[in-house]
């Protein structure tokens, strides 16, 4: 006969075992944050629930244009209509203006590109993004060109 010798008395572990079981439940707000493309090869990814667009421009353009050496923007607070020129991307290739690919007000803009203009090349639709904007008509973000039909446009050129 085996005898267990047990460090807790039966009954706790009973207890223990019996018991319910609860798991902790935790809700996170879900972000449905789609992008969409210019024909003039700029992004924007926009969030419904903050109602910002951050606004970049694409690995398409960035390659066309060659290594970024200066980059201009918008200033924060400046109000801009789509199509409105809202800066320019130099490169050892050409110049080029950026166009707002919606309306709104400039909530902030990428310092970063100030010291770092080459970003553009290197994550032009991540870190690389130029501008952040509040939206004033999302109808319009929601007019542009989806990824099918911005590839689609891409290849035809």
């Amino acid at each position: 006969m085996i005898s267990l010798r047990l460090a807790r008395p039966a009954s706790s572990i009973l207890r223990t075992a019996l018991a319910p079981r609860t798991k902790a439940m935790s809700f996170s707000a879900v972000r449905f944050i789609s992008t969409r493309y210019t024909t003039d090869h700029e992004w924007v990814s926009f969030d419904p629930n903050s109602n910002i667009g951050t606004v970049g421009i694409t690995d398409y353009a960035q390659k066309a244009l060659g290594d970024v050496v200066f980059v201009e923007l918008p200033g924060q607070g400046a109000e801009v209509a789509q199509g409105d020129s809202i800066g320019a991307v130099e490169s050892v290739k050409a110049a080029s203006d950026i166009y707002a690919p919606v309306s709104g007000v400039i909530e902030e803009i990428n310092e970063t590109l100030a010291d770092q203009p080459g970003l553009l090349n290197k994550a032009p639709e991540g870190n690389g993004w130029l501008a952040k904007i509040k939206l004033s008509d999302p109808s319009e973000f929601e007019a542009l060109l989806n990824a099918e039909a911005y590839k689609a446009h891409c290849e035809g050129q």
